[in-house]
């Protein structure tokens, strides 16, 4: 998996977003087993995925911040 820009981030729906999150937190689970079970090749993959996952988090954090704001 490619880590997500904010550009590709910002172009999302906060669904389609919210989506995204709870996948890469199955992949994410899926990827600490292989690790522990010593059968994970690339552990980069955690690191990639850790971000991407924190960066969807921040971006709908700022647009509910932005929606209290603008009320």
């Amino acid at each position: 998996m490619k880590a997500m820009k904010m550009e590709e981030i910002r172009k999302l729906a906060a669904e389609e977003i919210r989506i995204k999150i709870a996948d890469s937190r199955d992949e994410m689970m899926k990827l600490r087993f292989q690790q522990v079970t010593g059968q994970l090749t690339d552990s980069s993959r955690l690191t990639i995925l850790r971000r991407t996952i924190a960066r969807m988090e921040t971006f709908l954090r700022e647009a509910e911040l932005a929606a209290v704001e603008g009320a």
